[in-house]
């Protein structure tokens, strides 16, 4: 028996041709006519779109006018069609985005001077582009909660919420838990947790970044610097080997923030709570000076006193060895591992922060930024912190060179005591105070770097502010005691310690250092429309 024909679905087109404002524009199905707008630079005003969230539609601030159609349509929900014809600047169409605009501000309090979001306010933006005119309500505002705390780390201000429902959204399909809702109706709804609950995920502090006003604040900045005071430097999150790309805010040499910056292969438009936190270290616990048995020196003085410290334990075969830290950039780890082939040194060990919490969002176990670089860069013979700690009990060790944060238990600390140790680092720890000369080192934030994270993907990290008097890059610093040590190993740059490293590392062949990213004021342009 003959099987039944089954009709044929047509095959869905590749390409669809609209046109905006007059603007012919090629896009591929499921496009929606705000992402189709934006790709020609066309600005249509929105608050609740956000595109890492799903669409809600909820504001209805960009709406537009399809020919043909009676009504108004939301520009980030409707999908592009053959042949539409779209008007995003038509009179009618202004008048209802102003309108609509008009509406939001009805209760929204006028908080700009004290509001942390004044200077990156959607809100304040768009009343200067496209309202910029005074209230016409001559009645008292509905007054919301003031200074709700909703966990351990955001503060709600229901008054100045426009329930736009990203804070919603980003808990739902980000932190996957939901933990904010809207409570009550009509002008009196508001943004809350349920009864006994808190606003606590590890990643509530994307909710405060998505909000298009100053509803939600971080407990962390509240208060602490104006926005427009704030420069941006294009960096790298080194709170664990996920490598989120960030931004580092800062103002007059001092970090105030990490937000998170778009990287599509890393972490999209998120970071989780804990990294944002990495950098209160630049101001903790720093190594600020050189020293030598404990009492200051100068620069040229200590690095004499490493290179003496290193020199008789280099004729011992065997017994001088590397230790490198998984905090460190790539160009550190390889001007050290370069120094120690130069001087025979053949015992590398590589050390880290302990593993930690983990999940299959954002946030690794591993608690270090670059263990694959430098595992790369140390090669295969180089050995875990375990097997380090076995040596030194066994006495097999004379003289340390450590580069960057090294973590022993105690036993190996003890042990470590009574060898040559020459410690390069950027914070103070046991292993440095006890050392016999310890270099103090720039921080993540200080220098321009690579890292390698999770994925293998090799990063760039910009310096955002100045480091400490003293402090000088670990590359710069090995180059400088390699010197002393007889071996001409200084770097001019660091895209000469970069050369270098891929003309030897053959995993880093292929890497580049990518385009120069100044610093960028955060300052926005109000224009009216």
């Amino acid at each position: 028996m003959a099987e039944p024909l089954t009709q044929q679905q047509p095959e869905k087109p590749k390409e669809l041709t609209l046109s905006i404002d007059g603007r012919p524009v090629v896009v591929t199905p499921g496009t929606t006519l705000l992402q189709a707008a934006l790709r020609l630079g066309i600005d249509i005003s929105y608050f609740c779109w956000h595109p890492g969230l799903p669409i809600a539609a909820v504001c209805r601030q960009c709406l537009v006018e399809i020919v043909g159609q009676p009504k108004l349509a939301p520009a980030c929900q409707v999908t592009c069609a053959e042949g539409m014809q779209v008007l995003t600047g038509s009179d009618r169409v202004l008048k209802v985005r102003q309108q609509m605009l008009e509406f939001t501000l009805l209760n929204h309090p006028v908080d700009c001077p004290i509001c942390d979001k004044a200077g990156e306010c959607q809100l304040q933006k768009l009343y200067l582009e496209w309202d910029a005119k005074a209230a016409r309500i001559d009645y008292p505002k509905l007054h919301k909660p003031k200074v709700v705390d909703l966990g351990p780390t955001v503060v709600l201000d229901a008054e100045r919420c426009i329930l736009c429902t990203r804070c919603i959204r980003v808990c739902d399909e980000v932190a996957k838990v939901h933990q904010l809702e809207i409570q009550l109706r009509g002008n009196h709804a508001e943004i809350c947790v349920a009864p006994g609950h808190h606003l606590d995920n590890p990643y509530s502090l994307n909710t405060v970044d998505v909000c298009p006003v100053g509803a939600l604040t971080s407990k962390d900045f509240r208060f602490a610097q104006r926005a427009w005071e704030l420069s941006a430097t294009p960096s790298i999150c080194t709170g664990c080997a996920t490598g989120c790309a960030t931004e580092i805010h800062h103002a007059k040499g001092r970090v105030y923030r990490l937000v998170p910056r778009l990287n599509a292969e890393v972490n999209r438009y998120w970071m989780c709570d804990a990294g944002r936190l990495t950098y209160k270290e630049l101001r903790q616990g720093r190594l600020t000076a050189p020293r030598v048995l404990g009492g200051l020196r100068k620069w040229d003085d200590a690095l004499t006193a490493a290179a003496s410290a290193l020199q008789p334990a280099l004729a011992e075969l065997g017994k001088v060895a590397l230790v490198l830290s998984a905090q460190l950039a790539n160009e550190d780890a390889f001007a050290a591992v370069r120094l120690a082939a130069a001087l025979g040194i053949a015992r590398v060990y590589t050390s880290g922060r302990p593993a930690g919490f983990g999940d299959d969002i954002l946030i690794h176990g591993d608690k270090n930024p670059n263990s694959t670089g430098v595992r790369l860069i140390a090669g295969a013979t180089a050995k875990p912190a375990a097997a380090l700690e076995a040596d030194l009990a066994a006495g097999a060790l004379t003289a340390l060179l450590c580069v960057g944060e090294v973590h022993l238990g105690d036993a190996a600390l003890a042990a470590a005591a009574r060898l040559k140790v020459v410690a390069i680092a950027s914070h103070e720890s046991r292993l440095t105070n006890g050392a016999t000369v310890a270099l103090p080192a720039t921080a993540w934030a200080e220098h321009d770097a690579t890292y390698v994270n999770a994925k293998g993907m090799c990063q760039r990290a910009r310096a955002a502010v100045a480091a400490p008097a003293h402090a000088r890059p670990a590359w710069r610093i090995v180059g400088e005691l390699g010197t002393k040590l007889g071996q001409a190993l200084a770097w001019a740059s660091l895209p000469a310690v970069f050369a270098d490293l891929k003309a030897a590392v053959p995993a880093f062949a292929q890497a580049e250092l990518g385009p120069e990213q100044p610093t960028i004021q955060l300052r926005f342009k109000a224009s009216r429309g």
